[in-house]
């Protein structure tokens, strides 16, 4: 380091005199920058050069880098930020990552999730349901929807609890959509019905509403019963409905219950001599390391949607 760069350095720390009896502060607020930019300029061109354009009140330079400008004339108006034209916005990206993380995912991920971020209920409800008119529920859901949502939960679980209510306002919103735009349940066909619950304990319910839109989009009679459904219950529905397919969603290791999708999945009904028992399917990554032998197990909606069209169609 030069003695010009060690001699500029103390004059900055201490706040004395540049050039023209001026303080390294009083050069800052006339010029509108910080302290630290002006003692760049110092160590860089002199302090006499920053004393003249602090004089002359020109507009600073852009950067640190940029050497001060040649003093203008006397009547020149001085430059105000409020004169400043208006920055230009930001990249849609941008705005969306800050407040999450999408990484490269569709244009429409990235504004459905500043309407959840700003708690737009109307934005958010057209960006939804646009997004499942142009590309068909699957798509929808696996490419913009389910992206955005994981993006919402890495937020939530890396912020100290902030933006649950972020996730809640997207989760409701999401359903609503699914419900407005999935078409009326069909009709039952005996033999031919598919039950869709979630496990006891288990109250994530979206992933469940989805499958069960798209199976209604597709024209199979499907019976959701929601979340957290007791035992009793799903086998009184089971027993009650003779379902060709039963689909358990566990989103947790701790819901997920081997000896409660053995036991459905040994149901029977149906006269003597033509006994029937439903195909059982375990959903959700909670089942992930639980597998029950025999029991298909979907890693996505379109390969849930598949087994059940098969399923039916037998």
């Amino acid at each position: 380091m030069g003695t010009h760069e060690r001699d500029g350095e103390d004059r900055g720390r201490g706040g004395g005199p540049l050039g023209g009896g001026l303080t390294t502060g009083e050069v800052a607020r006339r010029l509108g920058v910080a302290p630290t930019t002006v003692r760049t300029w110092d160590r860089r061109y002199g302090p006499d050069a920053v004393a003249l354009t602090a004089t002359a009140g020109r507009t600073a330079p852009a950067s640190p880098g940029t050497p001060p400008q040649t003093p203008a004339p006397a009547q020149a108006p001085v430059r105000r930020a409020s004169d400043a034209p208006p920055l230009p916005s930001a990249p849609a990206r941008s705005r969306a990552g800050s407040g999450l993380r999408l990484g490269d995912v569709r244009q429409e991920c990235k504004g459905i999730a500043r309407a959840a971020l700003r708690l737009d209920a109307v934005a958010l409800d057209e960006l939804l349901e646009a997004a499942i008119v142009e590309h068909g529920l699957v798509a929808a859901w696996t490419e913009v929807i389910m992206p955005t949502l994981q993006a919402v939960g890495r937020k939530w679980e890396s912020s100290g609890e902030k933006y649950v209510e972020v996730e809640h306002f997207l989760s409701w919103h999401v359903s609503g959509a699914l419900r407005r735009g999935a078409p009326p349940s069909a009709a039952d066909r005996p033999g031919a019905n598919i039950v869709l619950a979630c496990v006891p304990g288990e109250n994530h319910t979206l992933p469940l509403e989805v499958l069960a839109a798209a199976l209604a989009e597709r024209g199979l009679p499907v019976r959701m019963f929601g979340g957290a459904l007791p035992v009793e219950s799903l086998v009184t529905a089971v027993r009650r409905t003779g379902p060709a397919a039963v689909g358990l969603w566990a989103q947790s290791r701790t819901t997920a219950s081997r000896p409660l999708a053995q036991h459905v999945a040994a149901m029977e009904w149906g006269v003597r001599g033509a006994r029937r028992k439903p195909v059982v399917l375990t959903i959700g990554p909670g089942w992930s390391g639980r597998t029950v032998t025999g029991l298909p197990r979907p890693t996505g909606l379109a390969e849930a949607v598949a087994v059940l069209e098969s399923v039916v169609s037998r």
